[in-house]
């Protein structure tokens, strides 16, 4: 009996944690997303004739893209940027892929290509772009992507305006398929979440993650990281981590956009998702050693809200396998799953419109608000399931290393915007 009271006052604590922690999260991603935008997206028009815009290298690696990578080559030829290159990278393409960047390179004389017969992944293939480039400024896009003509001038500015100290700058990811309701209820959530979680944290200082699939780096200050983790699964958030524990500063710009393409199916959302998870978690096993250093404090409330959601993830998980197993009605499970959610509806509508409205001065996305409202108060326990299948992937990459490979991603179905 004892042991019954105990575990069951243990339970009502972390019962209070589920509740508590998205809550507060909720009220802490929707402040920052208004003040960033009160106070960052209030800007007058860019001058493109202010600056004397230097030469940048676009880095576009490639794994069985022969769907897509023919229309990204074409429209960053188009672009109206003073001067670039392309660096297309294949890496050990079981498809066309290959083939076609070699004719396309016939094509455009701003494109070089590097043609590798072994699956290295991603951070593998950049390395070697990110070699071969010539430039100081490196734009990196993912193969499926449409880049918006303007977004090169949004990113550089950064470097010319903000100092030495700025490493990268991440863009605005907009979707591109939004024909079936998947496509819109990820299209909310990029808005809703990552978006008021991008804005958050750049005004706290520190970011969690660039978006891999738009960002420019200085390549000085890649170099002086050692460039990207060959065996991180997100070479994203890796590179983000490495930079910022040197000091190099990384800068959101929403009015960066690029087009990009999502998965259409649950199996290819749920990989992808894993795979985000995944890296996140290695990103803790690998950079728990801010705390021994002062100076890395900044980074400290990111690591900790990292770590505070995979604990709430198991948290939420296990109260809820525990209740069913104690249960005396199914009553008592409506009133615990009634109990966790209260939250996330409560303040879930409230930062979705807000976010949306600010997503909307780029694109308009306020017009998707009915198809998913529901969304966003299903994130934290859809989140749940990807991060329990996530962590033993983590742990088994940190143990058994390597290069961490790619694999053929679900882009869903193509539509054009």
């Amino acid at each position: 009996m004892d042991w019954f009271n105990e575990s069951s006052k243990f339970i009502a604590i972390v019962q209070q944690f589920i509740f508590l922690y998205p809550f507060f999260m909720s009220l802490i991603w929707i402040s920052g997303a208004l003040i960033f935008s009160f106070y960052r997206e209030r800007h007058a028009k860019l001058d493109f004739n202010k600056y004397k815009w230097p030469k940048i290298s676009i880095l576009v690696p490639c794994y069985n893209e022969e769907d897509t990578i023919e229309e990204t080559i074409k429209y960053l030829s188009r672009l109206s940027y003073p001067e670039f290159e392309i660096i297309a990278v294949n890496d050990g393409s079981k498809d066309n892929t290959g083939n076609i960047l070699v004719s396309l390179a016939d094509k455009y004389s701003m494109l070089r290509v590097i043609d590798c017969h072994e699956n290295r992944g991603k951070a593998n293939a950049l390395h070697m772009a990110a070699h071969a480039s010539t430039s100081e400024y490196l734009l990196c896009i993912d193969s499926d992507a449409i880049l918006d003509d303007k977004a090169p001038y949004y990113l550089i500015k950064h470097f010319l305006e903000k100092g030495e100290r700025v490493g990268a700058v991440t863009g605005n990811p907009r979707i591109r398929n939004r024909d079936t309701l998947l496509g819109k209820m990820q299209l909310v959530e990029y808005s809703s979440i990552i978006g008021s979680i991008k804005r958050t944290q750049r005004i706290m200082g520190k970011v969690m993650t660039v978006s891999g699939v738009i960002v420019a780096f200085r390549k000085k200050a890649l170099f002086d990281v050692g460039l990207w983790d060959r065996d991180m699964i997100t070479e994203d958030i890796a590179v983000s981590w490495k930079l910022q524990k040197r000091f190099w500063d990384i800068r959101y710009e929403p009015q960066a956009l690029c087009w990009m393409l999502v998965p259409e199916t649950l199996v290819g959302i749920w990989k992808q998702r894993v795979r985000w998870s995944q890296g996140g978690q290695e990103v803790v096993l690998r950079h728990w050693d801010i705390f021994t250093d002062w100076r890395q404090r900044r980074l400290w409330p990111i690591y900790i809200e990292q770590v505070l959601s995979i604990l709430w993830a198991f948290a939420w998980f296990l109260c809820t396998l525990y209740l069913i197993l104690t249960a005396t009605s199914f009553g008592e499970i409506m009133i615990w799953f009634t109990f966790t959610s209260f939250a996330l509806v409560l303040l879930s509508h409230i930062q979705l419109i807000i976010s949306l409205r600010n997503d909307s001065r780029y694109d308009n996305t306020i017009k998707y608000y009915l198809w998913a409202a529901w969304y966003p108060a299903l994130y934290w326990m859809i989140n749940t399931l990807i991060v329990i299948a996530a962590t033993p992937k983590a742990i088994m990459s940190r143990i058994k290393g390597g290069y961490a490979t790619w694999s053929s991603p679900d882009r869903g179905k193509r539509s054009n915007q």
